[in-house]
């Protein structure tokens, strides 16, 4: 059970955001907003929540001087955010119930985006004929992530005349919360996709001519 002044220590004394505290005592954020609503608990006014924001630190170190292996993971974690992650909020979020893909974008935030790895989560996606247990050992094995930090999972009731079969694994979130991490991959994204659409442009306009170009976001140092 969550204790009133167990919210109020961290919200009010260490000054962690809603996300943060749900973050760290394994609820969803609506759960703890619930719990805060319940007990009475005031939030912080526009000023104070501004100011507590900024007195966070990104918490991660974007890697430079890129090889080419590592230019490529960089392509492969942002076009996988772009067509699984969300792109709205705070927090990096990318969905999946593939476990090569899931690796990808770990291994890209590991070794590209140099996140603090406790800082990572795992949500998980379940049906009501999922062994809970079993897919928590599952993901625990393909992301390398303490099982302390699966968030509680979401467990959906589905049609007893579907087949078992679809996503044998559920499907996880990976999240984590820093909103400056989320800005810097969009950033990438819209990197990215500039430079795919001028070179295509260009291309079209130059028939018969060589072209040597890179459309790879450039390797650089970003806090």
């Amino acid at each position: 059970m969550i204790e009133k002044k167990q919210i109020q220590a961290l919200y009010w004394d260490k000054k962690y955001t809603v996300e943060e505290i749900a973050n760290k005592l394994n609820v969803s954020f609506w759960t703890l907003y619930n719990f805060m609503e319940k007990y009475g608990i005031n939030r912080r006014d526009r000023s104070e929540a501004g100011y507590n924001y900024n007195r966070i630190k990104p918490q991660f170190e974007i890697k430079s001087g890129l090889s080419f292996a590592e230019e490529k993971l960089k392509v492969a974690g942002i076009m996988l955010y772009w067509a699984e992650g969300t792109l709205k909020g705070q927090t990096v979020d990318f969905a999946n119930s593939n476990p090569e893909m899931i690796k990808i974008f770990l291994k890209f935030l590991r070794e590209i985006c140099g996140v603090s790895e406790e800082r990572l989560r795992v949500y998980l996606y379940a049906y009501t004929h999922h062994n809970l247990r079993n897919l928590r050992l599952y993901w625990h094995r393909i992301t390398r992530l303490s099982l302390v930090q699966f968030t509680k999972p979401y467990v959906r009731k589905h049609n007893p005349n579907l087949s078992n079969r679809k996503l044998p694994y559920g499907l996880v979130h990976i999240r984590y919360n820093d909103k400056k991490l989320l800005e810097l991959i969009k950033s990438w994204i819209e990197e990215y996709k500039n430079n795919v659409l001028n070179l295509g442009r260009y291309l079209s306009g130059q028939k018969g001519q060589t072209v040597i170009s890179s459309v790879l976001p450039k390797g650089r140092m970003e806090k």
